[in-house]
């Protein structure tokens, strides 16, 4: 699992409790219908595009390739963008996507495949 950014250590560091009760409420959520791990981290990280939020993107990748999606799945999740978000939002995040690929395929990581 990939590090995860300092500002989210240092808020469930500080406030241990309501960081406990926002990862209940991810868990449950995720636990509540029928979409496999894979297809919701490919989901999430879809609305993260949208949302032009360049951390979330990175996690969502790991996230998706953890679960078994290939690099080509993840690349057509963002192109899938490209006519909803517009030009520059699919660009932005194709490069926050391939940073996240490059770094997995050197470390021999599961971006290897496809």
């Amino acid at each position: 699992m990939a590090r995860l950014p300092r500002a989210y250590e240092a808020f469930k560091k500080s406030y241990p409790r309501i960081w406990r009760s926002y990862d209940q409420l991810g868990a449950l959520s995720h636990e509540a219908g029928p979409l496999n791990e894979k297809t919701r981290e490919l989901v999430k990280l879809a609305m993260a595009m949208g949302a032009k939020l360049e951390g979330a993107v990175h996690s969502h990748t790991h996230k998706a390739l953890a679960a078994g999606a290939t690099p080509k799945e993840v690349r057509h999740v963002v192109l899938l963008g490209l006519t909803t978000l517009g030009f520059p939002s699919t660009i932005a995040a194709l490069t926050w996507v391939e940073d996240v690929l490059k770094r997995a395929i050197s470390r021999g990581g599961k971006a290897r495949r496809r």
